[in-house]
């Protein structure tokens, strides 16, 4: 079980909140958008994406070409409810606002087949 220092210091970086927000938001995304959100390259964002999952707060699966992040169902239950609690107070403030916005306006998002 992830430790709660280590889960609050992944809140503290502004990347890996912001990819965590995305993640509550959508259940389940790809790098590519991630990328396209954020306005970041994709080497940052694996870069913290290896490290959410290092740490045990996400899971990652490949379909074809895309790898799709998740957050851990195994979190306890209070780690769930704090990101739900954030991603509904951060919502509407920038760059969480922008990030899905962003999002939504993505040409050729990846379809979604099935969220294992």
């Amino acid at each position: 079980m992830p430790h709660a220092h280590r889960f609050f210091q992944a809140l503290a970086d502004t990347t890996r909140l912001r990819c965590l927000m995305l993640m509550v938001a959508e259940e389940e995304i790809c790098v590519c958008e991630m990328t396209h959100a954020l306005g970041e390259i994709q080497p940052k964002i694996s870069r913290h994406l290896a490290a959410l999952r290092a740490a045990g707060f996400i899971l990652d699966r490949r379909e074809a070409q895309w790898i799709y992040y998740r957050l851990h169902p195994d979190l306890p239950a209070w780690m769930h409810e704090v990101l739900s609690t954030c991603q509904r107070a951060l919502a509407e403030q920038t760059p969480f606002s922008t990030d899905r916005a962003a999002l939504a306006d993505m040409p050729n998002r990846p379809q979604r087949r099935c969220a294992a």
